[in-house]
């Protein structure tokens, strides 16, 4: 025996001071790395069954399924994804692009199954004694979708409110292509657009560089994608995932850099119309709702002759909307866009005054209304006819049409909504001090966000819970006073958002107000149409799935007809009527 056999046996007694590295399976666990990627675990509440994990996945190891009982969200497919292990490497790139950050992985390494198909499988739902790991979960810093948006650069407050030039000054070509890029292309946010635009493709296609077939897909469903890109509500942004984890997708201002350019290449998107057909359609009224009908009617081959009560196109948008939001040469293009495919217009002319809208009827094979809501509603309390009170609607209305309005120094804004921001910044354009005064809170405030920030940041106070009771005028100083209590809010016993309920034992009195300005709401006019089938007690027009009234071949759309009252809906409303009208008239002529 050598010495070398005699002292190895020796030599294995230190591993008895050493610590452990087996464990006897399964009566002790194993503790994992703190990185290990084991089985996929995923919250089901939290996702949203975008998709983005299917998409990005290099082996096809996952599929989205529909499951039951998922929780009930509108940004939410009800899909799921389902994982094959016989496919998957544990790359983790589907954790790591998971916008809501439901899918992890779980420290579950050891399954013992004896049929292939278990390792098949829904994460969240099937082997929910799977258990995920705090300690790898999706890397916010290895994050694959940027969470910032590429900034919209402004106007500086203190320059904008000296004169009514557009205050958004739009992305480069750069900027453009790099926001683009943000997106993951799941398609959740057409579920929130109400015309269901093909947002992904057109922001791929900027993305790429290809800005023309960009606005030729805007187009198939809007046409009029410039002034939406500039004054829409963007439902889509409020459904995009990017918003999750980070700031949703600029959707709105990737749209207004691309339609911007439109004649720039108009003339190579071979826009396909069809052969005039011999039917006519009237339209009554040059807004949203109207524009996009007869665009699309147009198109179809039919003569359209759009009649507005005043001298330019635009309807809501020209007369309620600033030229600081919405400048005159936007609107100008877009009417070039309807000259170009032959529309007619008839300007100052007032149905029921200079045209009987019973003669649109007989003279025309289908009448649309797109009417809008031009008249303000009123507050009813003492001295709403004052001098000095004005309605919100008649004053954007004069401002837009170039008359002469004068403020004064000081001016009160009653009301929440776009119309009354709209009013008060116009004011402050105006030289005055202003302040918005609303019945509810600020976050119940219907406005857009980003008005309202606009607002403050060039100085408007808002002053929420104040109940306007009475208006008063001094002859003396020529100036108005405003009585108003505080609100508290009492919960909706329906579950609605909390109601305003006066504080009577207290009251305030402002003093020394050269305007108030009333912005509560609008309504339509209706006293042009007398037959009541029209119109329900509400002054709201009720449609079909047509977009057609309970009057046989009159079609109505925009915020008469909804309930949204925005840029979009409206022209969601003129697709669906514009269709309606060709289905109707072409069943008629087959005598159906």
């Amino acid at each position: 025996m050598s010495i070398k056999n005699i002292i190895n046996p020796l030599l294995q007694l230190k591993f008895i001071l050493r610590k452990r590295v087996t464990v006897r399976i399964p009566y002790e666990k194993k503790k994992p790395s703190q990185i290990y990627r084991g089985s996929h675990y995923n919250d089901i509440d939290k996702c949203i069954g975008c998709g983005n994990c299917s998409t990005i996945c290099m082996n096809n190891a996952i599929d989205m399924i529909e499951v039951e009982n998922v929780k009930d969200k509108e940004q939410d497919s009800g899909l799921r994804p389902r994982v094959d292990y016989g496919r998957c490497c544990f790359c983790g790139l589907c954790v790591d692009i998971c916008p809501s950050s439901s899918l992890v992985f779980s420290n579950e390494y050891l399954q013992i199954e004896t049929s292939p198909d278990k390792f098949i499988y829904t994460p969240g739902i099937e082997k929910k004694h799977l258990k995920y790991s705090k300690s790898y979960t999706q890397d916010i810093s290895a994050y694959l979708q940027t969470p910032k948006r590429v900034k919209m650069t402004h106007l500086d407050p203190n320059k904008r409110i000296k004169s009514f030039a557009e205050e958004v000054l739009g992305y480069s070509t750069e900027e453009a292509r790099k926001e683009a890029q943000r997106c993951m292309e799941c398609g959740i946010c057409v579920v929130g657009c109400p015309d269901n635009m093909h947002i992904p493709e057109y922001i791929r296609d900027i993305g790429d560089g290809n800005d023309m077939l960009s606005v030729k897909i805007m187009l198939d469903n809007n046409p009029m994608p410039e002034i939406c890109g500039k004054v829409c509500t963007r439902h889509c942004e409020d459904m995009c995932v990017a918003g999750i984890n980070g700031e949703p997708l600029a959707i709105r201002w990737l749209k207004r850099y691309a339609s911007e350019r439109l004649f720039e290449f108009i003339d190579e998107m071979e826009i396909e119309q069809k052969p005039d057909n011999g039917k006519s359609i009237a339209i009554i009224g040059a807004g949203p709702s109207s524009i996009t009908a007869a665009y699309y009617l147009r198109l179809m081959g039919y003569s359209v002759n759009i009649f507005e009560e005043f001298d330019r196109l635009g309807g809501m948008a020209f007369i309620g909307i600033p030229r600081y939001r919405l400048p005159m040469d936007t609107i100008e293009r877009q009417k070039a866009l309807l000259d170009r495919i032959g529309v007619k217009f008839s300007f100052n002319t007032k149905i029921g005054k200079d045209i009987d809208f019973d003669t649109l009827r007989n003279d025309y094979n289908a009448v649309f209304m797109g009417i809008g809501m031009h008249r303000s509603r009123k507050l009813n309390v003492n001295g709403e006819d004052l001098p000095g009170v004005l309605n919100a609607m008649d004053f954007l209305k004069n401002i837009n049409l170039g008359n002469k309005i004068e403020v004064g120094k000081k001016v009160i804004v009653i009301g929440g909504g776009n119309v009354a921001i709209d009013s008060a910044r116009v004011c402050r354009r105006l030289g005055a001090e202003v302040d918005i005064y609303y019945r509810r809170r600020e976050i119940d405030m219907p406005a857009d966000n980003e008005e309202i920030i606009a607002a403050q940041e060039e100085g408007i106070n808002i002053i929420p819970q104040r109940i306007p009771l009475k208006f008063e005028y001094t002859k003396s100083e020529k100036s108005l006073k405003y009585y108003c209590a505080p609100a508290k809010m009492v919960d909706d016993e329906n579950g609605g958002r909390p109601k305003p309920v006066l504080i009577e034992d207290e009251l305030f009195c402002l003093e020394n107000i050269d305007t108030i300005i009333v912005a509560i709401g609008q309504s339509a006019e209706s006293g042009f149409v007398k037959h009541t089938k029209i119109f329900n007690d509400r002054g709201k027009i009720v449609i079909n799935e047509n977009g057609m009234t309970e009057e046989k071949g009159v079609f109505a759309g925009g915020d008469t007809v909804n309930s949204k009252n925005d840029l979009i809906s409206a022209i969601a409303d003129g697709v669906k009527a514009a269709r309606g009208i060709d289905e109707y008239l072409r069943k008629d002529v087959a005598g159906n």
